[in-house]
């Protein structure tokens, strides 16, 4: 397919993806980079980590999106004696029969918010990773299928540490993207204000439903990318493992350890997302920096050397970027 043509079809099948912005827009005040974000992360069949301070309207954004694509939402609040089967279910035994019988858990959902999901062992973050991984849960000796599209939201509290478990990078790398939430401006503020001070309901209306989502990741997935924008992403991401490589000699003590080879997918798959989302066939350079800093963020771990002198993954990666050369 040549590009005007996988343009014009791109156009014609984004178009709704601005009457789901507008009308989740109705409830969530700003926010439009997490709405944004949220919404790459859907076409590209990715995941995402929320982090932001309480009360910044994340699971409220996470809960709307899924009312406007008439799809089946699960919150689940993640606290310290939560256990694995609270998550993806168990087998309850029935004592009429004999026998037992497979319940499933909340994870057999559309969207599943994983709310403070620090809050819990690891041993309860794991149950979420066949699920994020495979798209399957197994329950004793049988496996199902989660219904598509399937998207974990998961959100943490970066103010409050006590009481929390650090996610395993193992887990921490399976999510796509990993956004960072700030405070509203003074003029959002007092929208917010005008908006959610009364108990009035503000219902969203749209004709989304989950199989047009899918239908759109399939025309996603044939978004172009040509050679020169493939070496840009891999030299990126090697830039992340040898900063020498981009003549950042003073960066590799800062780096303990780079992004994987994960990264180079999710920054392929979440840069053609970004591109169906401004209704283009084609992947260009400010696709890949648009996205870059959340996929890459989470992914570039740091040494005892750059946390002694404060210095973030964020600024690590900005560095990368501003010394990669753009094709």
């Amino acid at each position: 397919m040549d590009i005007t043509t996988l343009n014009k079809q791109v156009q014609q099948e984004s178009i709704f993806l601005q009457d789901l912005k507008r009308e989740v827009g109705k409830v969530i005040v700003g926010q439009e980079a997490l709405l944004e974000k949220m919404l790459v992360a859907l076409l590209a069949d990715g995941h995402i980590l929320i982090e932001g301070v309480p009360g910044l309207a994340k699971t409220l954004a996470v809960k709307t999106l899924a009312q406007a694509i008439h799809s089946q939402f699960q919150r689940i609040q993640f606290t310290p004696d939560l256990l694995p089967a609270d998550i993806t279910g168990t087998l309850i035994f029935n004592p009429k029969d004999g026998l037992f019988y497979p319940k499933r858990g909340p994870v057999f959902s559309n969207f599943v918010l994983a709310d403070e999901i620090n809050r819990s062992p690891a041993k309860v973050q794991s149950a979420l990773l066949e699920a994020m991984q495979e798209r399957q849960v197994t329950i004793g000796e049988q496996t199902y299928k989660l219904p598509a599209p399937f998207m974990v939201l998961a959100t943490q509290n970066p103010v409050e540490q006590e009481g929390t478990y650090p996610l395993p990078e193992a887990q921490v790398d399976r999510f796509m993207l990993k956004v960072m939430v700030t405070y509203p401006t003074k003029e959002e503020e007092k929208l917010i204000l005008e908006r959610m001070s009364s108990h009035q309901t503000i219902t969203v209306n749209t004709n989304v439903t989950p199989e047009m989502i899918l239908k759109a990741r399939q025309v996603t997935d044939s978004i172009y990318v040509d050679e020169k924008i493939k070496n840009y992403i891999v030299d990126l991401v090697f830039a992340t493992r040898d900063p020498k490589s981009a003549k950042l000699e003073k960066l590799a003590s800062f780096i303990a350890y780079g992004a994987s080879p994960r990264a180079t997918i999710f920054l392929t798959q979440a840069a053609k997302a970004y591109a169906f989302l401004n209704g283009r066939g084609f992947v260009t350079p400010e696709d890949i920096k648009a996205i870059g800093m959340d996929v890459l963020r989470h992914r570039v771990l740091l040494s005892y050397e750059a946390e002694a002198e404060n210095i973030t993954s964020d600024q690590i990666v900005k560095q990368i970027f501003d010394a990669v050369d753009v094709p």
